[in-house]
């Protein structure tokens, strides 16, 4: 809004020139997030806990009762400021930023619901399986449907190693992507377990994929490093500024011990919104890298499950997902989170290598 307001008048006073640059505008959005979320913070916590929005703790989560009755939701304080700095400083002309927007409302408010059963219910069982996998599948596949559509937009496949193969996927690139899109969802909402723990690898993610969109919409840049250039899509680095923003913001408050859960409101649209991002600049298979921390997560209840089910009952953890299994083993909760975190960081600068391996 401020970009399309302010940089018009750049002709008559040479100070607003300065709105045309998306590195401004992201480091603006990104305080903005931050900043609004640290301020009315406070405020939506205590209201959260006057009406009653605890989380409910999963009774083979025997060590986290003391957790019972925390403020969950807080997801909805980082929506609102993540939406809010968009709306200032992205060029709202921009489908991209339009479309990221959708994504990460859309999940977010599947995610809501969800919350809202378990709350309301006074349970940890939310949403039917089935109820919540349709909705996140219509989200994800309406967003792919409108992009598909961009005549800018191509349906090839990216390998980050292997620089002449870009294999055209064409309608079937929209399924591949969804997949995308509700895999990572889910797996960010599976990492979600304890204070900080799936809030600091997905700040770190989205400051991964604000470089990735950046040199995307970076002709020059993106000629330089032999990755595809899609014109426009240097816009979505502001989303990306405002959603590490919102997440620090966040951090604030759900650092260890936490004040405030960010519930499925939030781990949802944020993992939509990152396997979105991923897909958006067409570095899909880089998001396994970025997000390795959320994949090892996600494979270790997979595993588990299955062997469950296929050895009579037997385990390969001691409890999934895999964060569980080292508390179990009695190591400190603020050592494993911390511990993630630095994986996290590894991980996304072995992505980042990825843009002089073509």
């Amino acid at each position: 809004m401020i970009y399309n307001l302010l940089y018009p008048l750049s002709t008559e006073i040479g100070l607003f020139n300065v709105f045309r640059y998306i590195t401004f505008r992201s480091i603006w959005a990104l305080l903005t997030a931050l900043l609004l979320t640290i301020v009315i913070g406070p405020a939506f916590i205590d209201w959260l806990r006057r009406i009653k929005f605890g989380q409910q703790i999963h009774e083979d989560v025997a060590k986290h009762k003391q957790k019972a009755g925390t403020p969950t939701m807080g997801g909805l304080l980082m929506g609102f400021s993540l939406l809010v700095a968009c709306l200032l400083w992205a060029d709202l002309t921009n489908v991209y930023v339009w479309l990221s927007m959708f994504v990460f409302a859309g999940f977010g408010f599947v995610g809501f619901l969800d919350d809202y059963v378990k709350v309301s219910h006074k349970q940890n069982k939310g949403l039917s399986p089935a109820a919540k996998m349709s909705l996140q599948l219509l989200v994800a596949g309406l967003a792919m449907f409108f992009l598909i559509q961009q005549p800018a937009y191509d349906t090839h496949l990216v390998f980050p190693f292997l620089k002449g193969l870009r294999p055209d996927l064409g309608w079937f690139y929209l399924p591949f992507a969804v997949l995308v899109i509700v895999g990572a969802s889910n797996a960010v909402n599976l990492t979600d377990g304890l204070d900080g723990l799936a809030i600091g690898p997905s700040i770190v993610a989205g400051a991964c994929f604000a470089i990735f969109v950046y040199v995307t919409g970076h002709a020059q840049i993106a000629n330089y490093l032999n990755i595809p250039h899609l014109q426009g899509m240097g816009e979505v680095t502001v989303f990306c500024g405002a959603l590490v923003g919102a997440g620090l913001g966040f951090l604030w408050f759900n650092a260890y011990p936490a004040q405030v859960f960010m519930g499925d409101v939030g781990s949802l649209s944020i993992g939509a919104t990152l396997g979105f991002i991923a897909v958006l600049c067409k570095h899909e298979l880089v998001l396994v890298i970025v997000g390795g921390l959320f994949v090892v997560e996600t494979l270790s209840v997979i595993l588990q499950v299955g062997y469950f089910k296929f050895s009579g009952g037997k385990r390969i953890f001691r409890m999934a997902p895999l964060h569980h299994h080292f508390e179990l083993k009695g190591i400190p909760e603020s050592k494993i989170i911390i511990r993630f975190w630095i994986l996290s960081l590894l991980l996304a600068l072995m992505a980042l290598s990825t843009l002089k391996l073509r």
